[in-house]
């Protein structure tokens, strides 16, 4: 083999090697397909309202603090502690857990349905009947959802269930909070698993298209179940016999020696 055969060789190598690198790259890039420096408008829902078995906060606020003690849980469990029963009915654990029937037990007010409301909705319901009612004249009530999880699995760095705070959640943030993908998930086709009003729906998302922002998919929802897909390479890796790197490894080394030996005994047969 002359010498330019061997350049060629080497080049048409680095140029196979560059092009598979290149291809890698565009398989693991997120949102590749859309043009930098644009804007768009936020248009996806990133709530369906509050569910069966979701954990409210409930905080009322007055410019007279003393007539909203009976309505704040945690003012109820701090004078329970103190020896002073304030409200004997209300429950030492904060948070109202909404039931299968989508209602949840409010203070003096009683049973109250939730199910499909916003935590803005359910806010403005509690205030117009405290005021209504004639419990607190200047009510400002808070909702905020306390058990906000996702649970991602599959080929990412730390499968596991997250927990946020609030109810605006990605899925590139959720994804970022379990350390991201490996360089062997698949991006086109994330599979979600979503429970709500009754219904379970599975649905994939594609992280590396234009409209990735437009999927319903793309805000997740409270107890979204998130799987990420291995890609073909590492599907075929797994199919093979795990001990096969062995078997290989270890026949190239006894080739090796074998043409050593070879090697020698011809060399020691031409010196005679």
């Amino acid at each position: 083999m002359n010498t330019n055969t061997i350049k060629l060789t080497l080049i048409a190598g680095a140029v196979a090697l560059l092009l598979a690198s290149c291809s890698q790259s565009a398989e693991i890039a997120y949102v590749k397909d859309v043009p930098r420096d644009t804007a768009a408008d936020i248009t996806g829902e990133f709530t369906k309202g509050i569910q069966a078995n979701d954990l409210l906060n409930i905080y009322v606020e007055s410019e007279s603090p003393e007539v909203t003690l009976q309505f704040n849980q945690e003012t109820n469990k701090i004078a329970y502690a103190n020896g002073t029963v304030i409200n004997p009915g209300s429950s030492a654990v904060t948070g109202y857990l909404v039931n299968r029937d989508g209602d949840i037990t409010f203070p003096v007010l009683g049973k109250i349905h939730v199910l499909g409301l916003t935590h803005e909705q359910l806010a403005k319901e509690l205030e117009n009947r405290l005021v209504s009612e004639g419990h607190i004249l200047d009510a400002s009530v808070t909702v905020k959802l306390m058990n906000f999880k996702v649970s991602i699995l599959g080929d990412v760095m730390k499968p596991g269930m997250i927990q946020a705070s609030g109810e605006r959640l990605t899925i590139f943030e959720a994804l970022s909070m379990v350390g991201d993908m490996t360089i062997y998930g698949q991006r086109t086709n994330v599979t979600v698993i979503r429970e709500e009003n009754g219904q379970r729906t599975i649905g994939e998302i594609d992280l590396t298209a234009a409209d990735v922002f437009e999927s319903p998919y793309y805000y997740l929802h409270q107890n979204d179940v998130v799987y990420v897909e291995p890609n073909l390479k590492k599907k075929r890796s797994a199919e093979r016999d795990p001990m096969l790197m062995t078997y290989i490894s270890t026949g190239v080394s006894i080739m090796s020696m074998l043409l050593s030996a070879w090697y020698y005994y011809i060399l020691a047969q031409r010196l005679n």
